[in-house]
């Protein structure tokens, strides 16, 4: 199996999930980054609740 720079990448990041603060459903993950102290919040479409909500990151 040949992978790409990309996929080695992608796998030795650590990762978190943003989370609907409507319905609690883990929709989106992103890079962890240990500059950001704060936890990230942002509007995001949730598919379950099927209108943009605020998303809060999750460790």
């Amino acid at each position: 199996m040949v992978c790409t720079i990309e996929e080695v990448l992608n796998v030795a990041q650590k990762k978190v999930a943003l989370a609907c603060s409507v319905c609690g459903s883990r929709n989106y993950t992103i890079a962890a980054s240990p500059n950001r102290t704060v936890r990230l919040e942002v509007n995001k479409y949730c598919k379950y609740c099927g209108k943009y909500t605020l998303h809060r990151e999750t460790r």
